[in-house]
């Protein structure tokens, strides 16, 4: 899967259901990070941009990839399913021989995963976090929009560094 040059970004509704405005918002972050990423090539889209950060756009997407993965299956569903990327030594930020079609495709697939798995299940639907923490599903919502948003400005400064384009 390619980074499509243009992204279909939706607005979330500005009132309604409580289900409805989180998914819309989530979605609304999912697309942003694709946007800062879009029309980028390989080279770009590894550039460490902002040193002396190794942060960069396909690291960010790599790591939203397996947050995607580690919230909503590994701990709301309780899936057996390894992380892709991320290990105690950030290696998900080691991109250089990374295949960015191969990792926007998983990015994808994750997030295909995570709608599948929230489909249907009451945001008030409780679980045992693997650090024995007591949550909802609801909470895991809060936090993925909090992770993107935040992400979401760095991939602002870095796409910024890269070619110089701002907003959206």
């Amino acid at each position: 899967m390619a980074i499509p040059n243009e992204i279909n970004r939706v607005d979330p509704p500005r009132h309604g259901d409580e289900r409805v405005q989180l998914d819309a918002w989530l979605d609304f972050h999912r697309s942003t990070l694709l946007i800062k990423c879009a029309g980028l090539n390989a080279h770009q889209l590894k550039m460490r941009a902002a040193e002396p950060s190794s942060v960069t756009l396909l690291g960010l997407v790599r790591h939203m990839a397996d947050s995607e993965r580690y919230w909503f299956r590994r701990q709301f569903a309780a899936a057996p399913v390894t992380a892709i990327y991320w290990d105690n030594d950030g290696d998900f930020m080691a991109v250089d021989e990374a295949d960015v079609d191969a990792d926007f495709a998983t990015y994808a697939a994750e997030v295909q995963a995570a709608r599948v798995t929230t489909a249907d299940r009451s945001l008030d639907e409780k679980f045992i976090s693997t650090r024995g923490t007591t949550m909802d599903l609801r909470w895991v919502y809060l936090h993925m929009i909090e992770e993107y948003a935040r992400h979401n400005g760095h991939a602002d400064i870095l796409r910024e560094r890269i070619d110089g384009t701002t907003g959206v």
